[in-house]
């Protein structure tokens, strides 16, 4: 199995930031993309960011110019930077992972979710 934990979420005010940590372990035989994603009270979980092993990144346009997502393939891990936040970025961001098992089998995982709130 494939276990992704996360870390770095909390309390920040408005105009703060955070970077939120997601490390990849287990049966692993390569990564095709991992990302975040957030879900607010009430509403449904959303794309914030991706980053493909291509390197190649997407994210909702909310928080272009405010949030950089990054991997390091070493440490499995992939980051969110996120900067200026605003009170609306306030939700439980999970972290979740595309990745091959072994060479034909193709497995998709998510964390367990870090709070991460934005006071005004």
């Amino acid at each position: 199995q494939v276990q992704l934990v996360e870390s770095g979420g909390g309390l920040v005010q408005a105009g703060g930031s955070l970077r939120l940590s997601c490390a990849a372990s287990g049966s692993i035989f390569s990564i095709n993309a991992m990302g975040w994603y957030r879900q607010a009270p009430g509403k449904q979980r959303e794309l914030v960011a991706i980053i493909t092993n291509g390197d190649t990144t997407n994210g909702a346009d909310s928080v272009k110019g405010r949030f950089t997502i990054s991997r390091d393939d070493a440490k499995k891990t992939v980051y969110l930077q996120m900067n200026s936040l605003k009170p609306e970025d306030t939700a439980v961001y999970y972290c979740h992972a595309d990745v091959m098992v072994n060479s034909i089998r193709r497995g998709y995982y998510w964390g367990q979710g870090t709070q991460v709130t934005v006071s005004s």
